[in-house]
């Protein structure tokens, strides 16, 4: 469903988010394609959290909730829910990540892992192994689509700030082949960060790996 740019067949999606740099990062992929992402204010309160370990069904039912706050009833809206999952952790803080990183922030992620440290660069990537994940739930008008994305990577010992948001100071992926898929932990690959989290580098860059793309990818590929 390709849109022309600057036509009337451009189509705006109104995306349920609070968050400037999910809606920035969402423009950024949309745009290309021809979609206007315009971002959907609801009052407090008005989108209960649903009880679930699973990001796909939170994403949906806050996709169900956000419809009733259209300004049209045809209009698109478009859901995103994403999480931090980390292996030392059994998956923590996955869904409960926006929570915890409000209550204790990356440095209390960092204070948990303290004591997974290797002097052999690779075993220390892989004691401190972790994972973005993302669901991209999209209202048509008619019909839902559901797309899912991935970001393989682990957790710096220490912050790299300046860029992103939410855990992006700690977080380090894993580089990617020529073909942008991840490579073993260890592995240089064509496309790297060289050791930095997505807090020190710029948007263009953590665009290469990012999970909410992926989900965004594979959602596109679904619509009609």
């Amino acid at each position: 469903m390709l849109r022309e740019v600057g036509s009337s067949m451009e189509a705006t999606v109104w995306f349920l988010t609070s968050n400037q740099g999910k809606l920035e990062e969402a423009q950024l992929h949309f745009a290309p394609l021809g979609y206007n992402i315009e971002q959907l204010v609801v009052p407090e309160d008005a989108i209960i959290e649903p009880q679930s370990d699973s990001l796909q069904d939170i994403a949906i039912s806050k996709l169900e909730q956000a419809k009733a706050h259209l300004p049209d009833a045809n209009a698109m809206v478009m859901v995103e829910d994403s999480g931090l999952f980390i292996n030392a952790l059994d998956g923590f803080p996955g869904v409960y990540s926006s929570y915890v990183h409000e209550t204790i922030g990356c440095q209390g992620i960092l204070r948990l892992l303290a004591h997974l440290e290797s002097d052999d660069p690779v075993q220390h990537k892989k004691l401190r192994g972790a994972s973005y994940h993302a669901v991209t739930a999209l209202w048509d008008g008619t019909s839902m689509f559901v797309g899912l994305g991935e970001c393989p990577g682990s957790l710096a010992s220490e912050m790299h700030e300046g860029h992103g948001f939410g855990y992006d100071p700690v977080f380090v992926p894993l580089d990617l082949d020529d073909f942008g898929q991840p490579l073993p932990a260890g592995e240089l690959g064509a496309i790297s960060t060289h050791g930095m989290a997505f807090g020190g580098v710029e948007l263009d860059v953590k665009h290469r790996f990012s999970h909410r793309r992926r989900a965004l990818e594979h959602l596109l590929e679904q619509l009609p």
